[in-house]
């Protein structure tokens, strides 16, 4: 009988044994498989993290050469804008020096020799000696040329570094204190371009047309009719713009500003205005 007992007590023991046993290679089993999915967590989440590191590199390279692009492009128009404003400057220049001087550094008025006509000239008698009645003369001063011509150049450098605002004063004042003078429809042009440079395009248009109402032999018309064509077409008066153009085209045919004019009006057409 205890044989049996005994018999009995070790199979139970034994099944306890085995049962310890592979609860144990169950829990040790089951550490591991967590163990290896933290493992995979940890590698995933280092790989996103050098991933996102790579992107915010490359994020940064692209900011810095959008930078660069950007300052590239702002020193190139900058560089056009001069070379425009010299341009139009260089214009008034050249045109200064190609009219007669009268040696002062001031543009000699054009003078218009009188219609010959076949009718004879009548003399004039001396009249005899008599008393001789005092009248008071008025005296009509001209200007100084030496104040005239620097109070222009003046005005003239202002627009030159681009000191729009009061490069208008100074001309304005200019016109003002120097009416007829030699340097008076420049004055008056280049007033309108100070004022179309800084997109004031309804007094750049009234100055404008001022250089072909009031000075209608000065050399500054075909540029005030091509400004005034380009004030209209930034208007969208592409009637005007055309009409202006082509009396440009077909009164100063041999200018510059001619084939300028050409251009915009080509430029109409591919536009279909």
């Amino acid at each position: 009988m205890r044989l049996i007992f005994r018999r009995c007590l070790l199979c139970a023991m034994m099944v306890i044994s085995a049962t310890a046993t592979t609860v144990s290679v169950a829990e040790n089993g089951k550490q591991s498989v967590e163990q290896r999915l933290q493992r995979l967590e940890r590698i995933l989440q280092n790989q996103s993290l050098a991933d996102l590191v790579v992107q915010l590199q490359q994020l940064r390279q692209e900011v810095q050469q959008l930078r660069g692009d950007v300052e590239l492009q702002k020193h190139t128009m900058d560089a056009m804008s001069r070379r425009q404003r010299d341009l139009y400057l260089d214009i008034d220049q050249r045109l200064s020096r190609a009219q007669p001087s009268n040696g002062t550094g001031i543009q000699a008025p054009v003078v218009v020799p009188p219609p010959v006509t076949n009718q004879p000239i009548a003399t004039v008698s001396e009249p005899a000696p008599g008393p001789v009645a005092q009248t008071p003369a008025a005296a009509v001063t001209p200007p100084d040329p030496k104040k005239e011509a620097t109070a222009y150049q003046s005005a003239f450098n202002l627009l030159k570094q681009g000191r729009y605002s009061e490069s208008i004063t100074a001309f304005s004042n200019f016109l003002r204190d120097y009416p007829g003078g030699s340097f008076e429809d420049n004055a008056q042009y280049w007033l309108a371009e100070a004022s179309y440079v800084n997109r004031d395009f309804d007094t750049a248009l009234g100055d404008f047309s001022k250089v072909i109402e009031k000075y209608p032999q000065s050399p500054k018309i075909p540029g005030a009719m091509l400004k005034m064509g380009y004030i209209h077409y930034e208007k969208q008066n592409w009637n005007e713009v055309k009409r202006i153009l082509h009396e440009l085209r077909s009164n100063y045919p041999a200018t510059t500003e001619s084939l300028l004019a050409e251009k915009r009006l080509k430029r109409l057409a591919k536009e279909g205005r």
